[in-house]
């Protein structure tokens, strides 16, 4: 794509900052952003009003933006959404959604070199050498089917052209980062004073986001559209490793990640949400640049984008800014495809059984619908009766019988289809058996008995109560709009109040008959494998809700396993930049997360400092 080619204003001075660590899921924006999303799978409004008042347009290209006026603010919380995520991709490309995600910081023509020709000429030449890699690495993958080694991409069996070709890559990789201006498309935001620059990828949409002050607007709408005319995707190859090392920490380095992908694909039969988002690791080692170009150029055309702003700006300004700099972006050459495969209907039962470092603990999932279906109201509200501290679960399972630690149910609407959810974690001597007994008792009796009116009414008032403090901060609204126009409709947040408050007990009871149901559930036991040792979480995570407690859980697993120091101190700078804007309701689970994170990054200094020393002590 061609477009834009005139370079941002240059920063006075520039101070070194470490690597932003996106394929870390403990950036405060994307830490708080899952807060939300257990807090309630609902959208929120406006005091006094059901309308969230955005107001929209649209360019000749087919990029719309949605914007919300706020005078009284000084900043502007700006982003964009591209309609694409796991579930667009197919084999042998997955997770090259996330991967974008990645590459969409690299630079573009203008920001992030010293030297663009000669940047382009080594790209160039690491196509061509990589091209006869994967013409190697084709025969590997043959012999490694006949027999004739194990591992295809084994160390012990790269054959002595592959080592020389690996040698020359290499090369050219060093050669290339002598020319780059590595994360100056941060810096140029962070000296002008952007902040909470980060994006995330799911199954379906990728978004991105900052916070710059509302003087920067402009500046805002140069550097998206010139990294999206004129984007250089450095480094391809060596990001893909950075992705699969993701992997491994987030999925294979937890003890159930492994399971969960694997009851993912038992789940999903036949739809592309069977997959990974981070994608297979076959994939992350064979897809190329061509392949990723092709699928930029099909998903990232202005005509599969939406732009949106919350803050103090003029809506006539921001019309000027977007004609100027997306305008010239031209509308892709092929519209972006559905997903078109669709789920089988389940007929039978499916149950996995897992061994692993964990707590035992049980995942129920049953088939359901997908996003602003007329029955997800219902499930939402279901959720509702059964999750939280004051749930049904809560009450009969962790204060009443005592067989759980947590538990948890709710409704996943996605774009193309969906899920309910049932999940506890056992406590003392209980199983997942006596835990999938005690779940399932529960949604007996919302068939079978009376839902008091009270109870239901109570359930509406905390997701209206919730949902409304979500929507205190500019920043939240626009990480909505993202999240909900991605799915295909950001008109929800307008629209979601009346048919919640108009679900009635009759409504609930018959989609919990309709879709929880024996044949239309998947069950995942999770015993803890003999001679494994239970995980050891601080006592303070039982003051959490429990949808909280499991998010927090997951965020100390991702920090204990992580050995990039580094990292981490980004982490806990973004953490500490971030505090006051942190809401309420999750800042008890940032006080449990925080020690833990600078504990592990003390651990990782000792050690670097130890190996150190060894390392003087030996030469001396």
């Amino acid at each position: 794509m061609h477009g834009l080619r005139a370079r941002a204003p240059a920063p006075q001075s520039r101070r070194p900052r470490p690597s932003r660590p996106w394929g870390l899921t403990f950036t405060p924006a994307i830490l708080l952003l899952l807060g939300l999303m257990f807090l309630s799978p609902q959208a929120a409004f406006a005091e006094g009003s059901t309308q969230v008042p955005v107001q929209t347009f649209e360019l000749d290209n087919g990029m719309r933006f949605l914007v919300v006026t706020k005078p009284e603010m000084t900043t502007v919380a700006a982003g964009w959404v591209a309609h694409v995520g796991s579930s667009n991709e197919r084999p042998g490309i997955t997770g090259i959604s996330h991967f974008f995600e990645h590459m969409m910081f690299k630079g573009t023509h203008t920001v992030g070199t010293k030297n663009i020709e000669r940047d382009l000429e080594i790209i160039a030449r690491q196509e061509e050498i990589q091209e006869r890699i994967r013409r190697i690495y084709r025969d590997q993958r043959r012999r490694a089917r006949l027999g004739e080694i194990e591992d295809p991409y084994a160390a012990e069996a790269r054959t002595e052209e592959l080592i020389a070709l690996e040698a020359d890559f290499n090369a050219l990789v060093q050669e290339q980062r002598e020319v780059m201006i590595k994360d100056e498309f941060d810096q140029i935001y962070t000296e002008a004073g952007g902040s909470r620059m980060n994006a995330f990828t799911n199954r379906d949409i990728t978004g991105y986001f900052i916070t710059v002050p509302a003087n920067k607007l402009e500046l805002w709408f140069w550097m998206e559209s010139d990294r999206l005319s004129n984007p250089v995707f450095r480094e391809f190859y060596s990001e893909r490793d950075v992705v699969y090392e993701e992997r491994r920490l987030r999925t294979e380095s937890t003890p159930t990640g492994k399971f969960d992908e694997l009851f993912d694909a038992l789940f999903w039969e036949a739809h592309p949400y069977s997959w990974p988002v981070v994608g297979w690791p076959s994939d992350l080692r064979v897809y190329t640049k061509a392949q990723a170009d092709e699928y930029y150029a099909t998903y990232y055309a202005p005509n599969n984008l939406t732009g949106i702003l919350v803050g103090n700006f003029q809506l006539e300004d921001a019309k000027k800014y977007a004609e100027t700099y997306f305008g010239r972006i031209p509308r892709g050459k092929v519209d972006p495809p559905d997903v078109v495969t669709l789920e089988l209907e389940q007929i039978a039962e499916k149950r996995m059984n897992a061994e692993c470092d964990c707590q035992p603990q049980i995942n129920i999932r049953y088939h359901t619908v997908p996003f602003m279906h007329t029955e997800s109201y219902a499930l939402d509200v279901l959720g509702g009766l059964l999750s939280g501290r004051t749930g049904r679960l809560h009450k009969s399972m962790v204060l009443g019988s005592q067989i759980a630690a947590s538990t948890h149910a709710g409704q996943n609407s996605m774009k193309w289809a969906g899920s309910f959810d049932l999940y506890a974690e056992a406590r003392g001597d209980a199983t997942p058996a006596d835990l999938e007994q005690a779940l399932l008792a529960e949604i007996e009796k919302i068939i079978e008995q009376p839902i008091p009116e009270e109870e239901l009414q109570k359930v509406k008032n905390q997701i209206t109560a919730s949902s409304f403090r979500r929507l205190q901060s500019p920043f939240f609204l626009l990480i909505q709009l993202i999240i909900y126009d991605g799915m295909g409709d950001w008109t929800y947040l307008n629209t979601w109040a009346d048919k919640t408050l108009a679900v009635t007990t009759d409504d609930v009871k018959e989609v919990a008959k309709k879709y929880l149901t024996k044949e239309n559930r998947s069950v995942a036991h999770y015993d803890r494998k003999e001679g494994s040792v239970a995980e050891v979480f601080p006592k303070a995570l039982d003051s959490l809700p429990d949808g909280l407690k499991q998010a927090a859980k997951n965020q100390i697993r991702h920090i204990r396993s992580e050995d990039d120091v580094e990292g981490l101190q980004a982490m806990l700078a973004e953490l500490e930049a971030s505090r006051d804007q942190i809401p309420e309701q999750i800042k008890p689970m940032i006080a449990v997360i925080e020690p833990i994170l600078r504990e592990r990054i003390a651990e990782l200094e000792r050690a670097s400092s130890d190996e150190s020393d060894a390392g003087e002590g030996g030469t001396r």
